[in-house]
């Protein structure tokens, strides 16, 4: 899953909540390592956390699509931004593991204008990643973040 827009810290609220809701526990999260070594490493686990080390010799990507092909079933939730700051373009991390991985993406859409959580059709990615990008960037285009300076809206014009 990618959820957007992600722009603020209550982001990670709504979308335990959410998962809490539609009995999806077993949804997972990426997280820089470094964040599990610690006193909250425990806590981060308990959540759905998954450590990634930023620092292996195995890129990222490499790393959860090695996560994902040795479980039966794998549930992850990403943010195609990679951060709460506004972007100017969206990561593509998660569309690599999607289609290295030969899973499909489903499109999550945070809509705090409407109070709504929007769910896309799910799809698997093709050999037209710019195709594929405009697509999601079209349906994350439509809704207002937590702080809407933020949010993605502002990307559609690129697409047009």
């Amino acid at each position: 899953m990618i959820v957007a827009p992600h722009t603020s810290w209550k982001d990670i609220l709504v979308g335990f909540s959410s998962r809490a809701m539609l009995g999806i526990n077993d949804a997972k999260f990426l997280g820089k390592k470094e964040l599990f070594d610690g006193p909250f490493g425990w806590l981060f686990k308990a959540l759905g956390g998954v450590p990634v080390d930023r620092f292996s010799s195995q890129g990222m990507v490499e790393q959860v699509v090695n996560m994902i092909n040795a479980h039966e079933s794998f549930l992850l939730g990403m943010s195609p931004e990679g951060t709460r700051k506004r972007v100017d373009k969206l990561r593509t991390g998660f569309y690599h593991i999607a289609r290295n991985a030969n899973i499909p993406i489903l499109m999550v859409g945070l809509d705090f204008g409407k109070k709504e959580m929007v769910f896309g059709e799910p799809f698997f990615a093709s050999t037209d990643e710019e195709a594929d990008i405009k697509k999601i960037i079209s349906f994350f285009a439509e809704f207002e973040g937590s702080n809407p300076e933020g949010d993605l809206r502002h990307l559609k014009q690129t697409i047009e």
